[in-house]
């Protein structure tokens, strides 16, 4: 598995969210989802995700509601 560097402690839940979900379902969860697992409200979950994007840790396709995947 691909290593990030320098991920806060958030990034480092929301990364962990991110990856469970795929693990056990198969998909990555909706930011919805995200935010209700990390205890985040939508906007701060945008913010990280655009965040470990930079860092590349996940990719995103724009649209689909589902659309994170790990780098």
């Amino acid at each position: 598995m691909h290593r990030v560097e320098h991920l806060t402690e958030t990034q480092e839940r929301v990364l962990r969210c991110i990856r469970h979900a795929i693990a056990d379902r198969g998909e990555a969860p909706t930011v919805r989802e995200i935010g209700e697992a990390v205890g985040m409200r939508i906007g701060s979950v945008h913010y990280q995700l655009v965040e470990l994007e930079t860092k590349q840790a996940i990719v995103r396709t724009p649209g689909p509601a589902r659309g994170i995947r790990l780098a």
